[in-house]
């Protein structure tokens, strides 16, 4: 090391984030052998679930039913058992080179020079800022993540009355989130014609909370100067109807956190927007691996988890040189289908860790017929017999994938 230069670390894999898939394939990793060292810039290992203060967590990884902070403990305490190094308070902030990482923590400036590198940076919802809602931006306004850092993290007051916008998953994690922190909701709103989230959720916040969701309904301003004073909302009819609230919370519309990944050059999918990645989820670049919501963006903790376990073995491979070479061919969807992952297939065809492939749909569908096409050469259909919603994830059967040409056209995934 010249003078004048960082410090720099060498090791067999840097895990990018300490949330359930960083944390997952780091054990497995360090229970083989590697040197891993896990890179996290938050204060506290365990990602999104460490916020997240309900049950339901780790049922189908660890077969127990636990509270986010526990899930999140538990994965932990796996990483570090298994030897792997969580280094917390770290921020990656490029590249020095091909798997070679530069990094800020409390020690200062430093390189970590890696045999292989697996990004599990994870998923973000769209700020305020980005979602183009008219009106002013008082105090009172939050993602489900800022709302729940407040109450559980900061025990702060953060209204009496509330209106949720979004009607999935995490928007009924968002009530019961507000619930814990004495507040009611007024309503939860979405611009779909229906939510999106299981029968079972909704029926149970019903039960519990007793709001009503407003489907079909678009926000058109947020209003209040210092604090929320209400929500305006355009109806199917074009009337505006206001929502009298001192709280508002947007839920969803995640975006993959993909600026490390962008900043090394990788191949990003058009669809998902992160790393573009085949079965193994293997990246554009040799060695560099991502997993988790990084790449779809969002999935449940333990099915991310369940799948960044299975990658250790992808990990292992490489770092013993047996890397497939030749042709990556791009797997997509046409509208109203929004993304697809995997969305690489490689000459080795791989079969997808979970042993399926994830789509979503960006608007309501009825029962249809999906079809795998290569050329004008039709490889799969796939026929589904309920109804498809926006925010939820389908599975894709991967019999198809022996059938792709290595070097023929994009292989597009239709409905018909």
């Amino acid at each position: 090391m010249s003078a004048g230069e960082p410090p720099r670390r060498e090791v067999d894999v840097a895990v990018v984030g300490a949330g359930p898939a960083g944390l997952a394939v780091a054990a497995r990793l360090a229970a083989a052998g590697a040197r891993v060292d896990v890179l996290e810039r938050e204060r506290e290992a365990g990602g999104i679930p460490r916020h997240s203060h309900h049950t339901g967590f780790g049922v189908r990884d660890l077969h127990r039913v636990l509270t986010g902070p526990e899930y999140a403990r538990r994965r932990t305490d796996r990483a570090i058992g298994a030897g792997a190094a969580v280094r917390l308070e770290t921020t990656v902030t490029g590249w020095a080179g091909p798997r070679k990482l530069e990094l800020v923590s409390p020690a200062g400036l430093e390189r970590v020079a890696a045999r292989a590198v697996v990004l599990a940076t994870g998923a973000r919802e769209l700020p305020l800022s980005a979602r183009l809602v008219p009106g002013y931006r008082p105090a009172g306004v939050f993602t489900t993540g800022e709302l729940q850092q407040a109450v559980y993290i900061h025990g702060e007051h953060v209204g009496q009355k509330a209106v949720i916008v979004g009607a999935e998953h995490v928007s009924f994690s968002a009530a019961l989130t507000l619930h814990h922190g004495g507040a009611r909701v007024a309503a939860m709103v979405t611009a779909l014609p229906s939510h999106q989230s299981y029968a079972a959720f909704r029926y149970g916040a019903a039960v519990r909370f007793r709001f009503p969701v407003l489907a079909s309904r678009e926000v058109v301003a947020i209003r209040g100067r210092r604090r929320v004073e209400g929500i305006e909302l355009r109806t199917p009819a074009g009337h505006t109807e206001h929502v009298a609230c001192d709280a508002v919370v947007f839920t969803g519309d995640w975006i993959p956190d993909h600026e490390l990944a962008r900043r090394g050059g990788l191949e990003l999918d058009v669809g998902t927007k992160g790393p573009a990645v085949d079965g193994a989820l293997r990246t554009s670049a040799s060695g560099v691996f991502a997993a988790g919501n990084l790449v779809h963006p969002v999935e449940n903790a333990d099915l991310v988890a369940r799948e960044a376990e299975r990658l250790a073995s992808a990990v292992l491979a490489f770092l013993e040189g047996r890397e497939p070479a030749g042709n990556r061919v791009p797997v997509g969807v046409e509208p109203p289908l929004s993304w697809i992952c995997p969305n690489r297939v490689g000459t080795e065809t791989m079969q997808p860790l979970l042993g399926w492939l994830t789509y979503r749909t960006a608007a309501p569908l009825p029962p249809v017929r999906l079809v795998v096409e290569q050329g004008g050469r039709q490889l799969h259909e796939q026929r589904h017999r309920r109804q498809l919603l926006p925010n939820r994830p389908y599975r894709l059967a991967p019999d198809w994938l022996s059938d792709v040409d290595p070097t023929g056209d994009r292989v597009v995934v239709r409905v018909r």
